[in-house]
């Protein structure tokens, strides 16, 4: 079993979950990795041992729950505990008026970025309780509290997301897990680009810039729970 802290980021292939992992790796963290793209973590891996830190990665498609059930096994068995939970990964969806929304992709909205949540809370809580000092922080959108036509299943999937922290949160107050969550807000991701395409993205943070301070709600001194925050207003 590492001494260093161990954290689990999804959705660490590119993005904000990529810079996550890099700064988790800089500050002496163990960083466990999940996305779906192999080739992809094996360059972040390589990133993170050139710099002298230390990660696995687990390519996984997070719509498959057995998978994250067997994971959850598999580190308990390995490290035993789990130090941090950072629910970065999601998916856009389908952007346009409801009813033209096809089911698969309704459906895989609400399965990657709600119901796999609830698969890591699931999976990953008795090892956080094993944790001196357990953290999880999840990822959400600004149009989780302020809805805008067009963007129904993507916003109905945070604002879920937002719902079911909260009660984590709550069921967990008097207990070490400090439960949150982060709205990075608009940021330089393809994810963005997808969402925006005349947006001109160099008057976006980048994602090293919004990643540090969702790094910091991983640390030990981290003390608020269900609480949201919101990059732009740090």
């Amino acid at each position: 079993m590492t001494d260093k802290r161990i954290v689990l980021v999804t959705g660490a292939s590119r993005g904000i979950g990529r810079a996550a992992a890099l700064e988790l790796a800089r500050r002496g963290q163990h960083v466990i990795g999940l996305a779906r793209s192999q080739k992809a973590l094996e360059s972040l891996d390589d990133e993170i041992r050139a710099m002298g830190g230390a990660a696995t990665f687990v390519p996984m498609d997070l719509t498959d729950g057995k998978a994250i059930d067997a994971l959850g096994q598999i580190l308990n068995d390995r490290n035993g505990r789990l130090d941090g939970l950072i629910g970065n990964a999601g998916v856009l969806g389908t952007l346009g008026p409801l009813q033209t929304v096809k089911p698969r992709s309704f459906d895989e909205t609400i399965a990657v970025n709600l119901t796999a949540n609830w698969r890591l809370i699931r999976a990953m809580s008795p090892l956080l309780a094993n944790s001196d000092a357990p953290r999880a922080v999840f990822v959400t959108s600004g149009v989780a509290p302020r809805p805008r036509a067009f963007w129904g299943p993507y916003q109905a999937s945070k604002a879920g997301l937002e719902a079911m922290v909260a009660a984590w949160a709550d069921e967990n107050e008097n207990l070490p897990l400090r439960v949150n969550l982060y709205d990075p807000g608009g940021t330089r991701t393809e994810m963005r680009f997808d969402a925006m395409p005349g947006e001109d993205p160099s008057t976006l943070p980048t994602p090293q810039e919004v990643a540090a301070p969702m790094v910091d709600l991983i640390e030990p001194g981290e003390t608020r729970t269900g609480v949201r925050i919101a990059y732009r207003e740090l």
